[in-house]
């Protein structure tokens, strides 16, 4: 079961008003790096997780992302409070109104006019939130990792919009929420690591044949040597050919008698003339002449 306590999990103190802001901070709330997006991860995670510590693990932070949400939507809230009640109001003329919600680069109409400045769950373009964002695998060897980026994409998004304030108490609150995105990459990859063996993903390895083979494939001017793809344990293919498995290269099927007739009844049937050079509608529309019949 959820409780909610009232009190936030961190304190939101807004300097002044601020639309723009709130219509970026909602990448971290109905974006593909924020928090809903996070919350819903690892809570779907949790619910099929066998393992009682990963669980355990999963359900802590996908709670935590949960009041990370509450965070963000209530800066967004707080900074759009000015635009809500001149929205509601209408106590400006229509003009200065418009320029305040979307001058100088501001698109927080999104939010302010089509929102009534409160915190959808869209991205800072207006895109609504979509599961999508969630790549969830059902592979704890796999999933730990996609959390592990996850957070530190999420830590970026974080940073870059604490350059874009100079309001203390807001660069304070997405200070913590940075500095937690941290400390969730460190317990995931404690969580990843207490598996023994975690690499390659799943059950089956690799083909050991070609586990550790490097192809060459982009060459000319660049290449780059380097421990992805040189020492003892790397086989470095200079010029890769086709068929490294020593076949044909080429792409067969077995069918029935039946299925083969079939198969070559449409072969004849749509077959083309190469030697032809028929008139198209395009020529025609074009205005050229069609040619004579041979």
């Amino acid at each position: 079961m959820f409780l909610h306590n009232k009190r936030l999990q961190y304190t939101v103190r807004v300097a002044e008003p601020n639309p723009g802001l709130a219509n970026l901070l909602l990448e971290q709330f109905g974006g593909a790096q924020g928090e809903l997006a996070a919350a819903s991860r690892y809570f779907t995670q949790a619910l099929a997780e066998d393992d009682p510590g990963r669980k355990d693990l999963l359900m802590d932070i996908a709670t935590e992302e949960l009041s990370h949400l509450e965070v963000v939507g209530s800066i967004i809230v707080m900074l759009n409070k000015g635009a809500k009640g001149r929205m509601a109001e209408g106590v400006e003329e229509e003009g200065e109104l418009y320029r305040a919600l979307n001058g100088a680069g501001n698109d927080s109409h999104i939010t302010s006019l089509l929102y009534g400045a409160g915190s959808p769950l869209t991205n800072s373009a207006g895109v609504p939130w979509t599961a999508a964002y969630i790549d969830t695998i059902g592979e704890p060897t796999a999933d730990m990792r996609s959390n592990i980026a996850a957070e530190a994409r999420a830590k970026i998004v974080y940073e870059r919009l604490m350059n874009v304030t100079d309001d203390p108490g807001v660069k304070e609150a997405l200070g913590f929420l940075m500095t937690r995105e941290i400390a969730h990459q460190l317990s995931f990859e404690k969580a990843l690591h207490a598996i023994q063996p975690n690499f390659p993903q799943g059950k089956l390895p690799g083909m050991p044949e070609f586990t550790q083979v490097y192809f060459n494939m982009s060459q000319g001017e660049g290449n780059v040597r380097g421990p992805w793809n040189q020492g003892e344990e790397w086989t470095f293919v200079e010029n890769p050919q086709p068929a490294v498995d020593g076949g044909d290269g080429m792409a067969t099927v077995q069918l029935d008698a039946d299925e083969e007739a079939q198969l070559s009844a449409m072969k004849i049937r749509t077959l083309s003339d190469p030697a032809s050079d028929p008139t198209t509608g395009a020529d025609l529309g074009a205005g050229i002449p069609p040619k004579p019949a041979i």
